[in-house]
């Protein structure tokens, strides 16, 4: 697929599309509410202290939220909560501004700031779990975490000159204002789009699974949306969730220390004053929108080992020459260099993340990692001022660059096949996907199954499976119909029932290790994809319920308790 086709296909998403223009109005709000909240501090309190201690209070409450707010996305539809906590924080900005209006004390601010970060904090849980349920399948996973990390960035840039602009000409209160406002667009937006409870991916599946997934948001209420089947866990993710935890946790580290020192490198170094930190900081924002333009197009290839290294090698390369600049234009450019390499970073390893992890457990996975990455973003901030004080900025900067390259080149193996794209399938196999049955299944257990399964041309008459045989494959017709006999006792053949396109037969003997209880035999020529018994023992083993469901299927259609064919 081309780079333009695929975000066409993102575009033409209306739903996701609207998010992501929602959530990117929001973002310029939010840097003009930053912008105004650091302004609005210093000229009341008139003491720096006073910034560094909102800025770490400000973090806290993501260490302390972000796991319970992955449990929160995981147990109630992700819009509602990005709604909720919208509606919150902006009613937070409508306070703020009034408190700003009528002279209030600066404490009030910060608490109310420390409120509104403290909502902000189930935001990433939700959204990187809601993303997913609006894709149409796994090839807009991709371009759609491109698209938003680049409107991400966009936003970091637009947001603060409009600030600069707004604050110069209206005061600090419209800033507020207009915060409120763009968290207005963002509900409005959410209101309309469809829910996505754990487990259910009800939003961003085809049309044909709508009946099975209602079945499973209804089996969700009556258990929990959250509950996982017994014996289930994340255990066989564990390699490829510890590759991609130590690019978070190395790169959040990076970027809190880097934060801090940009300042001391365009004074001590540079020489360039508030003019240089403003500089450097802008090239951060044109070095994520570059990164997301890149990412865009290598997030589309097969292997997806190779961006994720050339993303932490350009990261590494780059702050190993800021280090060593005194030229402010080169140190630009480094930095630009080094925020697009972190984002190309950060596109692959979130489009793997959302492959990787099924959707009942998404939520509180994002919050444990969202915990653990701010949290090394505070140890950063913290220990890599103290270092450069001892041994030098270039020193610092040029052993951050080193880890970022070795934890990339680190991910790759540990990641193994989960970071290789398989292509995709061809039509008969997708059939596979689409399947009511097994709606709700981890799209990347449903795509190593795809790749597996054998596509068979059956003409009209031939027998397809035959009763008494052992059961060794299970089926799902892509095209045409078969019929389903059995014989009695007494040898005497009757039609129980005949099937059609996308639905399937042959689980029952694998299932239950017996054999084939019914023939079944093509009515007209017919296409079928047939899977391998370990291979569908190990699909089904991905599902919560899903057993259960399959033996279920036709019971008490047939004669005798038969399950048809099966």
């Amino acid at each position: 697929m081309s780079v333009l086709a695929a975000y066409r296909r993102v575009l033409a998403n209306r739903d996701l599309a609207r998010l992501l223009f929602g959530e990117f109005v929001s973002s310029i709000g939010d840097w003009l509410y930053l912008v105004a909240l650091l302004i609005v501090i210093y000229e009341r309190a008139a003491d720096p202290v006073v910034l560094g201690v909102v800025g770490a209070a400000r973090v806290v409450p993501y260490i302390l939220l972000s796991l319970p707010a992955g449990m929160v996305a995981d147990r109630f539809d992700r819009r509602l909560v990005l709604l909720i906590t919208d509606l919150a924080r902006g009613t937070i900005m409508l306070l703020m501004a009034l408190t700003v209006l009528s002279g209030g004390p600066v404490e009030a601010v910060v608490v109310l700031a420390i409120v509104a970060t403290c909502f902000s904090a189930f935001f990433s849980p939700a959204i990187g779990s809601y993303i997913p349920a609006l894709v149409k399948d796994e090839s807009e996973l991709g371009p759609a975490n491109s698209t938003w990390s680049t409107l991400d960035n966009l936003a970091f840039v637009v947001g603060p000159a409009i600030a600069g602009l707004l604050i110069g000409f209206g005061g600090l209160v419209p800033a507020f204002l207009l915060n409120a406002a763009s968290f207005a667009v963002v509900a409005i937006v959410l209101w309309r789009l469809p829910p996505s409870r754990a487990g259910s991916m009800t939003s961003g599946a085809d049309a044909s699974t709508a009946d099975a997934q209602t079945a499973d948001a209804q089996t969700a209420d009556a258990t929990g949306p959250a509950a996982m089947p017994a014996g289930w866990s994340l255990r066989p993710l564990a390699r490829p969730l510890i590759a991609i935890n130590l690019l978070g946790i190395v790169g959040g580290f990076v970027a809190g220390g880097l934060g801090v020192l940009t300042v001391v490198i365009a004074v001590d170094i540079l020489k360039s004053g508030d003019t240089g930190t403003g500089l450097l900081n802008a090239a951060v924002g044109v070095g994520g929108l570059v990164g997301g333009v890149i990412s865009g197009v290598l997030v589309l290839r097969q292997r997806l080992g190779p961006p994720l290294v050339a993303g932490g090698l350009v990261a590494g390369v780059a702050l190993w020459i800021v280090g060593g600049s005194d030229m402010l234009a080169l140190s630009m450019v480094a930095i630009a260099g080094v925020a697009a390499g972190g984002l190309l970073v950060d596109v692959v390893t979130t489009t793997l993340f959302q492959r990787i992890v099924p959707d009942e457990v998404r939520g509180r996975t994002i919050g444990l990692m969202e915990t653990l990455a701010v949290a090394a973003y505070a140890a950063g901030s913290f220990t890599l001022p103290v270092l450069a004080g001892s041994i030098g900025i270039q020193g610092v900067l040029a052993a951050s660059g080193i880890a970022l390259a070795v934890s990339a080149l680190l991910a790759v193996p540990l990641l193994g096949r989960f970071a290789v794209q398989r292509p995709p399938p061809d039509a008969a196999r997708e059939r596979l996907a689409r399947v009511p049955i097994l709606a709700g299944l981890p799209p990347a257990r449903l795509e190593t199954a795809m790749a597996r399964a054998t596509v068979l041309r059956v003409p009209a008459g031939e027998v397809v499976i035959r009763q008494g045989d052992p059961a060794d494959l299970f089926y799902v017709i892509a095209e045409g119909s078969v019929e389903v006999s059995q014989r009695d006792r007494s040898d005497v053949a009757r039609t129980l029932r005949q099937m059609g396109p996308d639905e399937v037969f042959g689980e029952i003997g694998l299932l239950s290790g017996k054999s084939r209880t019914a023939t079944v035999t093509a009515l007209v020529p017919t296409t079928l994809l047939a899977l391998g018994g370990a291979d569908f023992l190990e699909l089904v083993g991905s599902g919560p319920g899903l057993t259960s469901r399959l033996l279920d299927l036709h019971r008490g259609a047939t004669p005798q308790g038969s399950t048809g064919g099966r």
